[in-house]
């Protein structure tokens, strides 16, 4: 991946590719360096930087590790059980932790599982980050496979969520429905002394029609029946928790957030949440790479109505708005009319499709198709 700089020669300004994937296409990776190679054909001695963006879903390790943080390695168990091995980042003493990765959608074997995917695994990557001495943790919570409350990342952590006969309850969200007692009294020690940021967009409380069930679930499977066994066994154990912990924290916005690991972190943990994209730009150093561009570069695989509620190609470009630097977004295919991207602070939107009306033949050329759009950007906007 080039970064276009070339010593002795003066610039008036460089141009920031700040992108997340193109889910099914391309990685981060591969669209920085093929709309590096488009600008680089329109100006040869472009001065060209490229940063990895994501907003708290998968994708958020990558961003971590391509801004200089250190991979830690760890074993956890996937959303159904089987072991998978993730990792957590750590620079300066602060770790990111990826629930996608260890447990989420991306991570199930056999398809969706909406009763008995569990967030244990996301647990595990925190007691493990936990041990190592972290005390500042980011925790990425897009993505997630599980709609369980959070009751299995809370076991990982030392939680003991009981039946009435005394025995743990089974993974997932449809055994809450036999929980009968919430045992907090044995987390991880270490919480005491350590914050944790969830990394979210969610603004959805925990229950009702606006909740984590009636919003998220479809999308993970779950047929009518199940989302009212669902909705119950949260409402379970929300009851419980709020009895453990002294505090209704089932309304509050984001409880909703990962098939409700949001709740279970904010009442339980005593976590904070902040939009993931803004903490993305701060953790890879945005802020410092944007300051003297002339334009940024963005995007993501599609841009549609969910991009304009603070996915990674909004967040960009309101923060170089805020810096007073033009954004421009590439993409596979656009669904934003112009005044939508002119609303958000993207005053151009390049898709693949303007190149290739064929979606297989964009899936399948992206690398190509990208770089020949990087291309007509660099062209459209030239060194000032």
């Amino acid at each position: 991946m080039s970064d276009g700089r070339q010593a002795g020669r003066e610039r008036s300004g460089h141009v920031l590719v700040a992108c997340d994937k193109f889910k099914g296409s391309l990685t981060a990776g591969q669209v920085l360096s093929c709309i590096a190679d488009g600008l680089h054909r329109a100006d040869p001695v472009r001065d060209v930087r490229t940063v990895v963006v994501a907003d708290g879903g998968d994708g958020t390790l990558d961003a971590a590790f391509s801004a200089g943080f250190d991979r830690v390695g760890v074993s956890v168990d996937g959303p159904t059980g089987e072991r998978v091995e993730t990792a957590y980042a750590v620079r300066d003493g602060v770790a990111v932790v990826e629930m996608a990765d260890a447990c989420g959608l991306v991570r199930l074997p056999n398809g969706l599982e909406p009763m008995t995917a569990s967030s244990r695994g996301a647990g595990q990557a925190l007691a493990a980050a936990l041990d190592a001495g972290v005390r500042e943790i980011v925790f990425g919570v897009g993505g997630s496979a599980s709609t369980d409350g959070g009751a299995g990342m809370l076991q990982a952590l030392g939680a003991r969520l009981l039946d009435a006969s005394g025995q743990e309850v089974a993974p997932g969200g449809g055994p809450l429905s036999g929980l009968a007692s919430v045992d907090l009294s044995g987390l991880h020690p270490r919480l005491r002394e350590a914050t944790i940021t969830l990394a979210s967009d969610v603004n959805n409380p925990l229950l009702g029609s606006g909740g984590a069930v009636a919003i998220f679930a479809p999308q993970k499977g779950a047929d009518e029946a199940q989302r009212v066994e669902l909705e119950a066994a949260l409402r379970t154990l929300g009851r419980l928790i709020t009895e453990a912990t002294g505090r209704d924290d089932t309304g509050r916005p984001g409880a909703g957030a990962a098939g409700g690991v949001g709740y279970a972190a904010m009442a339980v943990l005593d976590a904070d949440m902040k939009p993931g994209i803004e903490l993305m730009l701060a953790l890879t150093g945005f802020t410092d790479l944007v300051d003297g561009a002339e334009l940024v570069v963005t995007g993501e695989g599609s841009l549609d109505e969910q991009t304009l509620l603070g996915k990674a190609p909004a967040g960009v470009a309101a923060a170089a708005r805020a810096a007073g630097v033009p954004v421009v977004a590439v993409c596979g295919r656009s669904l934003l009319s112009a005044e939508q991207a002119a609303g958000s602070g993207i005053e151009r939107v390049y898709a693949l499709t303007d190149l290739e009306p064929d979606p297989a033949v964009c899936m399948r050329d992206a690398g190509r198709l990208l770089t020949d759009l990087a291309e007509q950007v660099g062209a459209d906007h030239p060194r000032a």
